[in-house]
């Protein structure tokens, strides 16, 4: 673990998952420091308590909920804990609290899985597979669409009037879109969400932590089962 005496420490690839996070952090103006390595090598000192699933991003907040140390692993869970930690980006009310918890958990189930696997399907894998790349691609233009659709009944986010967690997840996996082959042209209301969003300071600020996006482009495909975004 690197030492500091911030109480933030985030274990961080430049990867969608890792950008929601980043984000999210930087959206909160919360202080914290990263714990960057790279995909597919063997995991820094104390990234296996943080996220047992051995997946980054993971966090580990020195003054927790509860007052000691706390860990947690996979991006939406993060989001939601700093949201509830911090009472930000997420609304208090009930109704648009499950809103809001909704579209992350889309996000988490769908958008992100799909997306990830039709870019190995159709960018990094050894093999090219018609079945998966129309497959996967399918669905990924299906989920854009069901996105689309939303933005177009709010008028605003993705879970209503205000920005929330739900879009700080949803953003990075529409970051990917032209190595994949899509146009946000098809999609007028995702489009002009997507360019609102992309204008935030705070989200710069996140896509650059790390390398950025470029650091994300330039790392090679991963062939074994160490550490994963």
């Amino acid at each position: 673990m690197i030492e500091s005496d911030l109480d933030l420490t985030l274990f961080y690839a430049p990867t969608p998952n890792g950008w929601k996070v980043t984000i999210c952090l930087e959206e909160m103006d919360l202080p914290y420091q990263v714990a960057p390595f790279k995909l597919g090598v063997e995991p820094p000192d104390g990234f296996l308590v943080a996220s047992p699933n051995g997946k980054i991003p993971a966090l580990v907040d020195r003054r927790g909920l509860g007052g000691s140390v706390q860990t947690v692993f996979e991006s939406a869970a993060i989001l939601l804990y700093l949201a509830e930690k911090t009472g930000q980006f997420v609304d208090p009310d009930p109704v648009g609290r499950y809103s809001v918890l909704q579209w992350l958990i889309w996000q988490a189930a769908g958008l992100g899985p799909m997306g990830g696997q039709h870019g190995h399907f159709l960018l990094y894998a050894a093999e090219k597979v018609p079945y998966a790349i129309r497959r996967y691609g399918d669905e990924v233009r299906r989920l854009y669409a069901v996105l689309d659709a939303q933005l177009a009944r709010t008028g605003a986010f993705v879970a209503g009037e205000n920005y929330s967690i739900a879009d700080m997840a949803c953003f990075p996996w529409i970051m990917t879109h032209k190595a994949q082959g899509l146009t946000l042209d098809d999609y007028p209301a995702l489009k002009a969400w997507f360019a609102l969003v992309r204008a935030r300071p705070a989200v710069q600020r996140g896509l650059s932590a790390g390398g950025g996006v470029e650091a994300m482009r330039s790392r090679p495909h991963l062939t074994d089962s160490r550490v994963r975004s």
